[in-house]
């Protein structure tokens, strides 16, 4: 039977549910908004002489701009209106290489809780094609995650010698971008 419930403004049925969409269009800004925090993470590096973290920082930060890219696609597969919005600065990092990781950790404990406002928003709505959208951004914040904690403990463990420092960064150094692989 024809649901004619979901229409927009202007009549046309609308694939995805109202809040939802809202959801994912400020979502798409937070994805953006990371990716320039991580630039800035980045320059600090950089600014430091920790080039191998710096590296790492810039493609963390292109992974960013990705998922926001991923999602803008998935909201007009879906006939939806793509609402782009005004990106804040950065807040300065904090003075210290480890507070910069330690920050980066808290980040993307906050993006984790705001991907699954929006899985909570898309199940109430039993809007399973987002569902099974957002399985893979869960998964990916998992992993997001663990590798901030990943470079908190490193961090720990070698921060202080300069010589396993310099390999960790030289390590760090080496991460290429690699651009997801999400189905929309």
């Amino acid at each position: 039977m024809y649901d004619d419930r979901m229409r927009d403004r202007k009549g046309k049925k609308q694939m995805l549910d109202k809040k939802v969409v809202e959801l994912l269009n400020k979502q798409v800004n937070k994805e953006f908004f990371s990716a320039y925090l991580y630039l800035d993470f980045s320059n600090y590096y950089y600014d430091e002489g920790l080039d191998g973290f710096g590296n790492w920082f810039k493609v963390q930060a292109q992974e960013e701009r990705d998922h926001a890219t991923l999602m803008i696609q998935y909201l007009q597969n879906n006939g939806e209106k793509v609402e782009l919005q005004a990106i804040d600065k950065p807040g300065a990092p904090t003075k210290s290489a480890k507070g910069v990781l330690e920050e980066t950790l808290k980040h993307e404990q906050y993006v984790t809780g705001l991907i699954h406002t929006i899985y909570d928003a898309a199940y109430e709505a039993k809007d399973f094609r987002t569902m099974q959208f957002l399985d893979w951004f869960v998964k990916e914040q998992g992993e997001e995650e663990k590798n901030a904690e990943n470079l908190i403990k490193r961090f720990a463990l070698f921060g202080d010698d300069p010589k396993t420092l310099y390999m960790l960064d030289s390590e760090l150094g080496a991460r290429v971008y690699a651009a997801p692989t999400l189905v929309l």
